[in-house]
């Protein structure tokens, strides 16, 4: 009967452990070399956000964030990608842990001014949501080569300009831990609830 329990005890730790890990995000920018496993992060960046104000990624630091990369003339997706990051915004409101940012891909018509006119109409009040504009190279680079979401200019696409609807989660440490299909509710769905298991893990830190 002893051994019954202790054994029953010992199922129970491993199960839950199971649990526990499996509540963990995978990290999506590994690199291995040799025996050390490394993750890739987002560069810091510098750019205007709707108020004209210089954001750097330290005003990230002590947050999760979810970031997009649009523009406000977008005549496709990036109004289905807004609507669903506005159920997280509202989600989250207050919340100092939480940020969001959304790139504008037109560094051309999307003036800071632009795009506080685009946050107001959104209903969209201070910082916790950023829209941040830059000149074309910094922020084409840092969609590509560290989000890893095509943008790009294209005449022959509406609007102008092609971009995927990636909602990208990103970790304090500004290490990449999602990505998911903005325009697909049941996938910003499934980000909302791994947001909340990312928050977890930062609990008590």
């Amino acid at each position: 009967m002893i051994k019954n329990l202790i054994y029953l005890g010992l199922l129970v730790a491993f199960l839950t452990s199971c649990q526990q890990e499996q509540k963990r995000l995978p990290y999506l920018q590994q690199e291995i070399t040799g025996t050390d496993t490394t993750y890739r992060s987002i560069p810091d960046f510098k750019f205007l956000n709707q108020d004209s104000t210089e954001v750097t990624g330290k005003d990230f630091d002590k947050a999760i964030y979810v970031a997009d990369f649009f523009f406000t003339s977008c005549p496709t997706i990036c109004p289905i990608m807004h609507r669903n990051l506005l159920k997280i915004y509202k989600k989250y409101e207050g919340n100092p842990g939480v940020k969001l940012v959304s790139h504008t891909i037109d560094y051309k018509y999307d003036t800071p001014s632009r795009m506080k006119t685009y946050a107001s109409k959104l209903g969209v009040q201070g910082t916790q949501w950023e829209f941040l504009w830059g000149v074309r190279d910094s922020v084409y680079n840092i969609a590509e080569k560290h989000y890893l979401v095509t943008v790009g200019e294209d005449k022959a696409a509406p609007g102008g300009y092609i971009h995927q609807g990636y909602l990208v989660l990103v970790d304090r440490e500004k290490r990449i831990r999602g990505a998911y299909d903005g325009t697909v509710d049941a996938q910003v769905d499934q980000l909302m609830k791994d947001m909340d298991i990312l928050l977890e893990e930062y609990k008590g830190k």
